[in-house]
């Protein structure tokens, strides 16, 4: 499944009501669909106030409404228009809501959202008055209160097949888009302007039966990790081999042999210097050893992870480390230090079907100079038809794609996975989902989505803020990311 432009998700849903789907029950099942996914990512009752405009999505953000205030939460709402002029639809949902429209916020505990229902995929150009007014008084709220902003389907003032915002463009932090993802939020522009992107299928608006670009999530990819047999043992679940830090880097390491235990390996090895004096959870497999990287290389892994804090290797060290990654055809994530010696090198080129690198954008700049200024999924498409392995570009949005060219964007985590040692424990993360015997482009796309939705579990159910969640905050909760995607909450 791909995403749609506008053109082509109307006419998704002008089928569907030629099948005799009705549009109430439609919109009843869309908003049921963003009330689940609101309740799941915030657990205590607080205040929700919709802000709607005059067509359906108003009505879709009401039905919202109505479960939030089952579940507890104080609801109110903000029309743009009088009732008179909005659609039959958010008419007769704003008729069953049964509360009037309200200027004010309600007070009272817990988190403040606001629900944008102002505009559809239908609407196009800059926003106008009153409309433009209701945006600006959501982006102050979410400014100066710390409101939350949820967009139904997308922000109202951003371009639905472009996805450039226009002046005044609501400022979401959630985007629960209906159905099939529209192509707009997928651009480098919208990035500020969505937040985390949520899908929220609706069986009666099928997808486009293509390939394409797809968002990471269950719901995509129900299969991807189904319970282990009862009769699993630790050799079944991998061996990961890590030769990462060096001294006065030893967290690096740590994290990332601690991201692979979490992700559920089986046997994690980390291979330090005689003198790095690295002391990581006892689980972890410590070898100090002075010819470490052949000792990395020789051992009997199932996948290998390379370069967090490697720090800088000397000339012949360098030389073993490209003859022995040539030969070798284990799975490997090649991360951090790893990638900037393949760039200060020139060998690039030694990239394989077997690696899987996860390069920042300042990492992959030095990879691939000439891409780095480009739209980034464009870059990461060019760069692997240029070289046979598995991409996955951190950063908002960070994207995975593979030799076939499929491309996957993750919509989890948050600004506040900015912060050192994150991309050490996704690199863990991915090592333990390759040993697990998972293709590349899965074991990437898996641990992205695992390592951003458990930051955000640090903040929804850990306590912590955007400001103070650490790498270690991700390690924590990433138990229950994995049982969010087995049990296909997100």
């Amino acid at each position: 499944m791909g995403w749609v432009t506008a053109g082509e998700m109307r006419a998704i849903e002008e089928a569907a009501f030629r099948d005799g789907v009705d549009a109430g029950d439609l919109m009843d099942a869309a908003g049921a669909g963003i009330a689940r996914l609101v309740l799941e990512s915030f657990p205590t009752p607080g205040t929700a106030v919709a802000f709607i405009g005059k067509g359906n999505n108003g009505g879709d953000a009401l039905v919202v409404l109505e479960h939030l205030r089952k579940c507890g939460w104080r609801v109110a709402f903000r029309p743009s228009h009088p009732e008179t002029e909005r659609s039959i639809l958010t008419r007769q949902r704003g008729r069953r809501l049964g509360i009037g429209e309200s200027p004010g916020i309600p007070d009272g505990p817990g988190p403040l959202l606001l629900l944008d229902g102002l505009l559809g995929i239908g609407a196009g150009g800059p926003l106008r008055e009153p409309l433009a007014g209701l945006a600006a008084g959501m982006n102050e709220l979410r400014t100066t209160r710390g409101a939350i902003v949820a967009a139904i389907d997308l922000p109202s003032g951003i371009d639905t097949d472009s996805g450039e915002p226009y002046e005044g463009a609501v400022v979401a932090d959630l985007t629960l888009t209906i159905g099939v993802p529209k192509r707009g939020l997928f651009a480098d522009a919208a990035t500020n302007h969505c937040g985390r992107l949520y899908l929220v299928p609706v069986p009666e608006l099928p997808p486009p039966d293509r390939t394409g670009p797809r968002i990471t999530c269950p719901a995509n990819f129900p299969d991807l990790l189904p319970p282990r047999p009862h009769d699993f043992h630790k050799g079944n679940a991998g061996r990961v081999a890590v030769l990462a830090g060096s001294p006065g880097m030893s967290g690096a390491a740590e994290l990332c042999a601690t991201g692979g235990l979490r992700g559920g390996a089986g046997l994690v090895t980390l291979f330090l210097d005689p003198d790095n004096l690295a002391r990581p959870t006892p689980e972890i497999m410590v070898r100090h050893v002075s010819r470490r990287i052949e000792a990395a290389f020789d051992f009997a892994a199932d996948a290998r992870v390379i370069g967090p804090g490697l720090g800088t290797l000397t000339p012949p060290q360098i030389e073993q480390f490209l003859e022995r990654l040539a030969a070798d055809d284990r799975p490997t994530v090649l991360d951090a230090d790893a990638l900037n010696l393949l760039a200060a090198h020139g060998k690039v080129d030694a990239l394989r079907p077997n690696h899987l690198i996860t390069p920042h954008p300042g990492e992959f700049a030095r990879l691939a100079p000439d891409l780095a200024g480009l739209p980034r999924a464009d870059a990461v498409a060019r760069f692997v038809d240029r070289h046979p392995c598995t991409l996955l570009l951190k950063g908002a949005r960070t994207i995975v794609a593979a030799e076939s060219g499929d491309l996957r964007f993750n919509p989890t985590g948050h600004a506040g996975m900015a912060s050192g040692g994150q991309g050490d424990v996704l690199a863990g993360v991915c090592g333990a989902l390759l040993a697990a015997g998972h293709a590349s482009a899965d074991a990437a796309m898996l641990g992205a989505w695992l390592c951003g939705r458990s930051a955000e579990r640090a903040i929804s159910h850990g306590g912590q803020s955007e400001e103070s969640c650490t790498a270690g905050d991700t390690l924590v909760h990433l138990g229950g990311a994995f049982l969010d995607w087995r049990e296909q909450r997100r």
